[in-house]
């Protein structure tokens, strides 16, 4: 061990850690043995990830070069339409440690929009390949069959976003989001339409963040962009790389950070179409065997001990930061990489669990060296990890002993309302709300949310689909009565409020869930007749104001802007006021803000009685109960509320207010 790591912080942050200290140095030595390999005598990450500016296609003076990583190659050909297709007119010559390189003569050599392919022998079988480090790849819609594209427009995007930074300071609030499901006809949406149509919606609510969800290349559309085939492809589904850059500038003129969600956990498994067995064996980028392949996602799986992976990789990331702009990524199936039964059934309840034979040295190290690496050349990256076993450290700082992430994604707060839906509302346990919502490690940030897109999925429901279900399609109309629709409109509010008042540091939602979107998502796909139905956002409905739906967007835009122009997020638990199992009461407070949840199905209370130890006044600020909500207005924003001797007991001072069930209240402290 060495001396560096003989104090680690995170021991001091979190003392249960103490019986795996040997673990977590460990840990940190390889980390440091593993950068030291792969930098030499460089000092930064960013010096090292550089794959993309030197192998693929690059365009100089005297002409064009390409060159590719592949060791147990036999023989690479360069084809395409600039040699109709020729297998064997263009090849590569191998240089050292498994590079090939060819060099065309003359800047016309290769034509914007061009088609390319390599032909790749290894022991007499050749196959055609799509480049590796290709920066678009097309489908011929006649064929299906996909190809690499020459991309080198005469004319280059030019950016204006040159101001823009993330602002440390300010909590995310997401708005996650899929470019091709995000209109409202029954077809595939585009990046220019998002621009133009939804990034001024997510102005309007007051996200100051989009996640895209698809962005990097993918052959089957329904696989919602989680079976990536191409590492340095924007998606083609959507438009071409110019159109992506224009909303990712155009976000950032509106103050909107945009964050992308990155695969790097597993691949498409499609030989043809991604980057499996490209020199011709299965270990090239992947693990061999049972270990290289995902029996539930039906993928494979990166080796991060392999130095040219990780290269390969980080590549990948600076490219997305350099050439897009991005402002941080959300890494999808953490989990997955970290442990060698991918947290598959695994109760992770125990510390022992996060250091065992199970854990994946080699994937948390790679975590850390992509963390860095982001953080060099962008200390303002927000960086999330979708880690549903909750590893320690996940969101501290390598130097600290850590990952190096800012924030967790709580998937533990979706399960959590699924699992609370199913009780009876009188068995809901406001003690097990409270602490399921506002407990995380210690110095840990989380990102809270009610439902993402995997709520959503064909075979789930929405919360709100959840709760009233076919009753949706008859009695959202304002003018209608439905017991169900009352519930589930009233629920649905306060679930979202408490969620994102109970001490996460950052909130999501998935796009039209803020609106109560009705139904399911289901991707165009063989068993449904290739059907964009399903596959849509119907923003009318939200926009329509004799709708329920419209009360529910205006909600959840007013939440939104509440918690972001106070500063509300984040700042660890609250301050407990009332936590009543009996009466189904939750109140807690943050600042000067006083917040009641009651969560009753029946019972009003006319005096709730809230012991807040001050003398102090307070009025009403913000209520789901408003009418401009979809309520029945009956708490008064007008009444200053003074501060005196509670009947529950004298020696307590509160103030008393009519709490309507299945309502959430907000007061604020008024200035002495």
């Amino acid at each position: 061990m060495t001396d560096k790591h003989k104090q680690l912080k995170i021991l001091e942050i979190d003392p249960w850690l103490t019986p795996f200290e040997n673990d977590l140095k460990l840990r940190m030595n390889r980390f440091e043995s593993v950068k030291k390999a792969l930098l030499g005598k460089e000092t930064k990450f960013a010096d090292f990830a550089n794959g993309h500016h030197y192998f693929g296609f690059h365009l100089a003076e005297e002409g064009w070069y390409y060159r590719e990583w592949a060791p147990a190659a036999d023989g690479l050909f360069l084809m395409g339409d600039f040699n109709d297709w020729n297998r064997g007119s263009h090849p590569l010559t191998k240089k050292e440690h498994g590079v090939w390189e060819i060099f065309l003569p003359g800047q016309d050599a290769l034509l914007h929009e061009s088609l390319v392919k390599v032909h790749v022998f290894n022991n007499g079988i050749g196959r055609d390949r799509i480049p590796l480090y290709i920066h678009r790849v097309i489908q011929n819609k006649e064929t299906n069959d996909f190809s690499g594209q020459i991309w080198m427009p005469e004319k280059s995007f030019q950016w204006t976003d040159e101001g823009f930074a993330v602002n440390p300071a300010q909590a995310p609030l997401i708005y996650e989001c899929h470019i091709g499901m995000a209109q409202e006809k029954e077809r595939m949406g585009t990046y220019r339409e998002f621009e133009e149509n939804i990034l001024p919606r997510v102005k309007a609510l007051g996200y100051n963040t989009i996640q895209i969800m698809a962005i990097m290349e993918h052959p089957y559309y329904a696989s919602f962009g989680y079976h990536v085939s191409n590492y340095f492809a924007a998606s083609s589904w959507f438009g071409t790389p110019e159109e992506l850059k224009s909303l990712v500038n155009k976000a950032h003129e509106m103050g909107i950070a945009v964050l992308m969600d990155i695969v790097q956990s597993h691949a498409v498994k499609n030989i043809a179409e991604g980057i499996n067995e490209f020199d011709g064996t299965t270990y090239q980028f992947f693990h061999e065997g049972e270990r290289g392949t995902h029996s539930a996602w039906d993928s494979k799986l990166f080796n991060y001990g392999k130095n040219e992976v990780i290269h390969f990789l980080l590549s990948s990331v600076k490219y997305w930061l350099e050439e897009y702009h991005f402002d941080g990524f959300r890494f999808d199936g953490i989990t997955s990489m970290l442990y060698h039964d991918h947290g598959l059934g695994t109760a992770f309840d125990k510390y022992e669990k996060y250091f065992s034979l199970n854990t994946d040295v080699e994937a948390v190290n790679y975590l850390q060296c992509a963390s860095q690496l982001i953080k060099e050349i962008r200390p303002d990256a927000i960086l999330i990890a979708e880690d549903m076993s909750g590893m320690p450290g996940m969101c501290l700082p390598t130097e600290q002993g850590g990952i190096g992430f800012d924030y967790r994604l709580a998937m533990g707060m979706p399960d959590f309302w699924v699992k609370t839906m199913e009780k009876r509302d009188d068995d809901w346990n406001m003690y097990t709300l409270y602490h399921e919502l506002s407990t995380s490690r210690a110095d840990e940030k989380r990102i809270g949310y009610v439902e993402s897109h995997d709520q959503a999925l064909v075979g789930d429901k929405t919360l709100i689909f959840r709760m009233a279900d076919k009753e949706m399609y008859k009695f959202m109309n304002k003018g209608s009565q439905s017991l169900e629709v009352d519930r589930a409109v009233a629920l649905h509010k306060m679930a979202r409020f408490v969620t994102i008042s109970l001490g996460s540091d950052g909130y999501l939602n998935f796009m039209g869930n803020e609106f109560g979107h009705p139904e399911w998502i289901d991707f165009p796909r063989e068993g449904n007749n290739w059907s964009f139905k399903h596959c849509q956002r119907l923003w009318s409905l939200a926009d329509n104001a004799s709708l329920r739906y419209n009360d529910l967007y205006h909600f959840d835009q007013a939440m939104i802007r509440f918690m972001d122009d106070n500063n509300l997020m984040g700042g660890g638990p609250p301050k407990v006021v009332i936590i009543d199992q009996e009466q189904k009461i939750v109140s807690f407070q943050k600042e000067s803000f006083v917040f009641i949840f009651n969560f009753h199905p029946t019972y009003s209370y006319k005096k709730l009685e809230l012991p807040l130890h001050e003398e102090a006044s307070y009025q009403v600020v913000l209520d789901t109960d408003e009418d401009r909500f979809g309520g029945y207005d009956r708490i008064s924003h007008e009444v200053v509320y003074e501060s005196r001797s509670l009947d529950i007991n004298p020696d307590y001072t509160g103030i008393a207010i009519y709490s309507p069930s299945r309502t959430a209240i907000v007061l604020k402290k008024r200035p002495l």
